[in-house]
């Protein structure tokens, strides 16, 4: 059975070429006990929980994979504190590529279903996912676990009217491509399908009509592409000097504010304002001087929001704040997150608002 299965591992890898294998329900395998009550599992030689064989067989698995079949990676859908799931097998992990960050989704998605006058009570659900960011290669994964059995669409799970749900997934989004981490949407989540997906349908595209479906569309597009142009979202992703927090306190003011920072001079400010209010003359600290611009912003028009931010120009005045330098009063969104480049970080832009 385990040449069988490694074997099977490696024919979809050489024959099919998929990309890489995401296994399931890890935790099932590497605890003995795993949903069992007492009686019902028997310890391992050394009298521990720990399934070893499972252990072995893992490990195997991903040194045959990244071995055998270079520029593939594996995932573990992993939901308990075992250490070094993505690690390699050299340093005692289980050699996955990537970790599901389990706790972020279920963090986040709790968070955002709030109306947004309860969420300065469930704060912390925003900021918690940084204490343990950099333990692990994490995937954030907005999967088809949350859109299937009742659970609903991703849109559904917005709270407000129309408008605000829109706005509300639109921010969750930008949240999301500027955390630590690699993201994954599942079908239909890139457009808004409104109606929870089901195998036996094809997707709703005719929702792309609307111009908040498209909008939604066209920011995931923009996100992705602002996501290749700057390193600093991506380079450092599993390293802590990659991020640092701004403001991660805010809790009466539904907001959050952090640095995403590269090599040398490369960095992103990425502001989220989760209440559905304008915030006019917000201080946020700058880590350089000099002008700033917005890179993106979800309420930009041209993604179905309100068109309110702050332009291509923003001038970094030399007031300390927030632990460091520089900064500037910005005007945040309702619903919305804008990212901040230095002006001269590239010539590309996204949509801002005016």
């Amino acid at each position: 059975m385990r040449n069988f299965l490694l074997a099977s591992a490696l024919f979809w890898l050489r024959e099919y070429h998929a990309d890489g294998l995401r296994v399931d329900a890890v935790a099932s395998m590497l605890y003995r006990d795993y949903s069992r009550r007492a009686g019902e599992w028997t310890p391992n030689e050394f009298g521990g929980r720990e399934d070893l064989e499972a252990i072995a067989f893992l490990r195997e698995m991903n040194e045959l994979a990244y071995g055998g079949v270079p520029g593939v990676l594996t995932a573990a859908e992993e939901s308990t504190a075992w250490p070094g799931v993505s690690r390699p097998t050299y340093l005692g992990g289980l050699g996955f590529g990537f970790k599901w960050n389990m706790g972020w989704m279920h963090d986040t998605l709790e968070y955002f279903a709030k109306d947004p006058i309860h969420r300065r009570y469930h704060h912390h659900e925003l900021t918690f996912s940084l204490m343990y960011a950099f333990s692990e290669s994490f995937i954030l994964p907005l999967s088809h676990d949350e859109v299937v059995h009742g659970k609903g669409s991703l849109l559904a799970k917005m709270p407000g009217d129309r408008w605000q749900r829109f706005a509300n997934l639109r921010a969750l989004y930008a949240y999301m491509w500027a955390h630590p981490g690699k993201q994954l949407l599942f079908m239909g989540q890139e457009f808004a399908q409104e109606r929870e997906w089901n195998y036996d349908r094809s997707l709703d595209w005719h929702l792309l009509e609307h111009a908040d479906h498209a909008g939604v569309q066209q920011l995931v597009r923009d996100l992705n592409r602002c996501y290749r142009e700057q390193p600093a979202l991506w380079r450092r992703d599993a390293d802590s000097e990659g991020f640092a927090w701004l403001e991660a306190n805010a809790a009466d003011d539904n907001l959050v504010a952090f640095i995403r920072n590269g090599d040398h001079d490369e960095r992103l400010v990425c502001v989220c304002n989760l209440a559905p209010v304008v915030r006019d003359g917000y201080r946020v600290g700058l880590p350089a001087a000099g002008a700033w611009r917005e890179l993106l912003n979800t309420d930009s028009r041209l993604y179905g929001g309100s068109n309110v931010g702050n332009g291509w120009g923003i001038e970094a005045e030399p007031t300390a704040w927030q632990g460091q330098s520089h900064s500037a009063l910005l005007t945040l969104p309702p619903l919305g997150v804008i990212w901040l480049v230095p002006a001269s970080a590239t010539s590309n832009r996204a949509p801002a608002a005016a």
